[in-house]
C-alpha cells in the first residue's frame, strides 16, 4: 500500500497542490479572465491607429461582389465611429488569441498529468492555427458566395445599400462562429483525456453529431442556405477528426 500511495503521489504531484477548494480556483479564473481583458485591451490600443485599413480588409469580400460605384453607409451620426471601435476591439481580440489560449491551458494545468503539462506551446499553437484556420476558411470561402447569395436579389427597382454596423456584426458573428467550431479537435483532446469520450461513442453517435451541426449551423450563420452548408460541412469533417484525436489522447482505463 505504501508502494501504490508513493507511486500515486509521484505520478499526479502533490495532494495539496492539486486539490484546491472551490473559492480559490473562481480567484484563479477571476486572475486569467483578468488577464485576458488586459490583452485585449492591449491588442485594442495597437490596432486602433490601423482601423480604417482594418475594415477596409474586412469589408473586401462585400466590395469585390457590389455594382460598380456602390458605396457603403450609415445612418446614424455616431454608427462610423462606433464601429471603428468596434473593429479595433475585434482586431484586439484576435490579436490576444494566443494569450487567452495560453491563460485556458495554465487554468485547466493543474488537472493534468505532469508529464502532459509540457504540451502547453503545442497546445497554443494547435488551438491559435485552428481558430485562424476557422476565421480565414470564413473569409476567403464563405464571405464571396454568402455575399453573392445575398445580393442576388437586386432588381432595377432595388439595390443594396450595406450598413457600417450591419456588415460588421456579420462579420464579426460569422468570423467567431467559424473560429470557435474549428476548435473542436482541441475540445474533445482534452474530452478524451478527462475520459468524457472516446473514438467508440463518437462513433456511435456520428448521426446524432450529423443532426446537431446542421442545427447549430442554422444558428449561428445567417437564414441561408450556402452559409449553412459551409459551417455544416467542415464541422463533420472536424468530427471525424476529432474521432481519430481521441483515439490517440483517450487515457487508458487504468488511468
Amino acid at each position: 500500500m505504501e508502494v501504490e500511495k508513493g507511486s500515486g503521489v509521484e505520478k499526479h504531484g502533490t495532494v495539496e497542490e492539486d486539490k484546491l477548494p472551490i473559492h480559490d480556483h473562481l480567484e484563479e479564473l477571476r486572475w486569467r479572465l483578468i488577464k485576458c481583458v488586459i490583452a485585449v485591451a492591449v491588442g485594442f490600443v495597437a490596432t486602433y491607429a490601423f482601423k480604417e485599413q482594418i475594415f477596409g480588409f474586412l469589408v473586401w469580400p462585400l466590395v469585390k461582389v457590389l455594382p460598380e460605384n456602390s458605396q457603403m453607409i450609415y445612418t446614424s451620426l455616431p454608427e462610423a465611429f462606433i464601429t471603428y471601435l468596434k473593429v479595433a476591439f475585434f482586431s484586439g481580440l484576435i490579436l490576444a488569441t494566443p494569450l487567452i489560449f495560453y491563460q485556458i491551458w495554465k487554468f485547466i494545468m493543474p488537472g493534468l498529468y505532469p508529464n502532459e503539462r509540457r504540451y502547453v506551446l503545442p497546445f497554443i499553437l494547435v488551438a491559435t492555427l485552428f481558430f485562424l484556420g476557422g476565421v480565414s476558411f470564413a473569409y476567403y470561402v464563405v464571405f464571396p458566395y454568402g455575399f453573392m447569395f445575398f445580393l442576388g436579389f437586386e432588381t432595377e427597382s432595388i439595390s443594396a445599400m450595406p450598413a457600417m454596423k450591419e456588415y460588421l456584426g456579420l462579420v464579426m458573428k460569422l468570423m467567431f462562429a467559424f473560429g470557435i467550431t474549428f476548435e473542436l479537435p482541441v475540445i474533445m483532446f482534452f474530452l478524451a483525456k478527462m475520459g468524457i469520450v472516446n473514438p467508440q461513442r463518437l462513433r456511435r453517435g456520428r448521426k446524432y453529431a450529423v443532426l446537431i451541426v446542421f442545427v447549430l449551423a442554422a444558428i449561428l450563420t445567417p437564414p441561408d442556405v450556402i452559409s449553412q452548408i459551409m459551417l455544416a460541412i467542415p464541422l463533420i469533417i472536424l468530427y471525424e477528426v476529432s474521432i481519430w484525436v481521441t483515439h490517440f489522447a483517450g487515457k487508458k482505463s487504468g488511468e
